[in-house]
């Protein structure tokens, strides 16, 4: 039986990944992960809906209203949040603009698709970090006696220390790993944007016992990834995860403060941030660590932590939130400015 003849659908998906978003676009490969997995949301959801397998989906399947029924799914379903149910819709215009020119005979139907509109009203959210002891507990509760936990310990204490994208991390190389002094990992951003981030000697030991058993599966060490799956592939945003959840479940009875936050990969990140902050270094050196594009990015962290706001509080006429010394003060009418500046 000959193989079956790919549809419109998939090569058109296969040039827009290949040549349209690589060649002429130029978008990282940050950008270009995150239309594939808002692609591949939405071609689940269409191949639930129209109850066949995805490779059988065709042009005929992307409809405005199959658009509009995935994005309430992003919210009612999966819990998305406004911000992400528009980076979702964004993926897929990029996707309708490509077709229009590819495929300009469903030129009205992919125009609907363009005019379903972004969500008004995302609010910022608390940003949700791990504190010193949450951090701790969460580490001890994953297993490093196994290959899995050994693998899970390094990956999770790098993302902590280096306060990467979880994508930067999943792109390392060994290659762009140096154990010896000065440690440090030479990370591709947005942008593919290339900075080198600091590592502690703990971290760097974790890694090296970690490469020592997985170096020796692989032809060419330097070239491979640096965690990769238990088939070997290279480990994904959505396994980093249930990764996450996984032994977030697990340190609810060692932290119970743990359980009543909303904790995502990208919390990790923030948990660095924040405590880069609370340990005095400035925002310049915080931005270029985290590789943010504009200070203004780092500085929404210091909105974010109270104990960071307390701390803005107490320069502020300190005197004043300090309790009475010796009882009542009393009135001299002859100084009453001054009074007041003790009250």
């Amino acid at each position: 039986m000959s193989p079956r003849k790919p549809t419109a659908l998939a090569q058109a998906v296969r040039r827009f990944f290949e040549e349209y978003l690589v060649v002429l676009r130029g978008l990282s490969t940050h950008t270009i992960h995150s239309y594939r997995d808002a692609l591949v949301l939405f071609l689940r959801f269409v191949a639930e809906e129209a109850r066949c397998r995805i490779e059988h989906l065709d042009l005929g399947h992307l409809t405005a209203d199959r658009v509009m029924q995935f994005l309430k799914h992003l919210e009612a379903t999966r819990r998305n949040g406004i911000a992400t149910r528009n980076a979702r819709l964004a993926a897929l215009h990029t996707f309708a603009r490509f077709l229009c020119h590819e495929r300009p005979e469903h030129l009205a139907r992919l125009q609907a698709i363009l005019a379903i509109p972004f969500k008004r009203g995302a609010r910022e959210q608390p940003m949700e970090y791990f504190e010193s002891a949450e951090i701790a507990a969460f580490l001890a509760s994953i297993n490093r006696t196994t290959p899995r936990g050994e693998r899970d310990y390094a990956l999770f204490a790098l993302l902590f220390n280096t306060g990467a994208r979880v994508q930067e991390i999943l792109g390392l190389r060994v290659s762009d790993v140096r154990l010896d002094p000065p440690c440090q990992v030479r990370l591709r951003g947005k942008g593919n944007k290339v900075r080198l981030c600091p590592i502690w000697p703990g971290t760097a030991r974790l890694l090296r016992a970690h490469l020592t058993r997985h170096a020796a599966t692989e032809a060419d060490p330097s070239g491979a990834c640096l965690f990769v799956n238990q088939r070997g592939g290279v480990l994904t945003r959505f396994g980093v995860r249930y990764l996450l959840r996984k032994y977030l479940a697990a340190t609810g009875t060692r932290s119970p403060t743990i359980q009543g936050k909303r904790l995502h990969p990208h919390s990790l990140r923030h948990t660095t941030a924040i405590h880069l902050l609370k340990a005095g270094v400035d925002f310049a050196t915080i931005s270029q660590w985290l590789g943010h594009a504009s200070l203004n990015t780092t500085m929404r962290y210091a909105r974010a932590d109270i104990d960071l706001k307390r701390a803005a509080l107490a320069q502020v006429f300190p005197e004043a939130l300090a309790p009475p010394r010796g009882g009542q003060l009393r009135l001299d009418a002859a100084d009453l400015p001054g009074w007041l500046r003790r009250l």
